[in-house]
């Protein structure tokens, strides 16, 4: 993925969490509800496919992701994510993948106990520590686009501290392969969110 696409993204992503707080500065119009905030850690593992093959194979890692909801559950949210598998399939090949994405998010239910939400978000994939084909010979590492869609449930424990009990996302992402050079991916999570208010 080009640099200047990466900083667009980054940009739109900082734009959409920062208008909350550049309209509180605006004196002809009524103060707006604060945002509400939320920093969520979770336990992922995602389900892939070996490059030509029907053959599954699980990456275990971790995922970090920061939202807002600005205007009647409307908001935003920027996500990172790091899984590893020993092998590809039965092909004794590791590989390491992080991905991060950022888009628009809708909360149903916020400051409820249990509130859903669904989010669709691109970014880039980078995988390393691995064997990419490449047109001149195998590299070690790639980058390529990322793009996320998924929902998740959180559970209210108390008022700055919840229960993300259920994390989903299909992951879309363009990383050389020597088949189609796409992957589809399954992520699944669960995890715990702090809130601010």
């Amino acid at each position: 993925m080009k640099k200047s696409a990466t900083k667009a993204i980054l940009t739109l992503a900082m734009a959409l969490l920062t208008a909350p707080l550049m309209a509180q500065t605006a004196t002809t119009a009524p103060a707006p509800k604060k945002a509400d905030l939320d920093f969520a850690v979770s336990f992922v593992a995602q389900r892939a496919f070996s490059a030509g093959t029907d053959t599954p194979f699980w990456l275990t890692g971790g995922k970090a992701e920061f939202g807002a909801s600005m205007w009647h559950g409307l908001g935003a949210a920027i996500a990172v994510s790091g899984t590893h598998a020993a092998s590809i399939g039965g092909s004794g090949i590791p590989v390491s993948y992080v991905v991060w994405t950022a888009g628009p998010r809708y909360r149903w239910h916020t400051g409820h106990r249990v509130s859903v939400y669904g989010e669709a978000m691109a970014g880039e994939a980078n995988g390393f520590r691995s064997i990419f084909p490449a047109p001149t010979a195998a590299q070690p590492d790639a980058n390529g686009l990322a793009v996320r869609a998924g929902f998740g449930i959180d559970l209210a424990v108390k008022k700055h501290f919840a229960i993300r009990a259920l994390d989903a996302s299909y992951l879309y992402s363009q990383l050389p392969n020597a088949d189609t050079n796409k992957q589809h991916v399954m992520q699944l999570g669960a995890g715990v969110v702090f809130r601010f208010h």
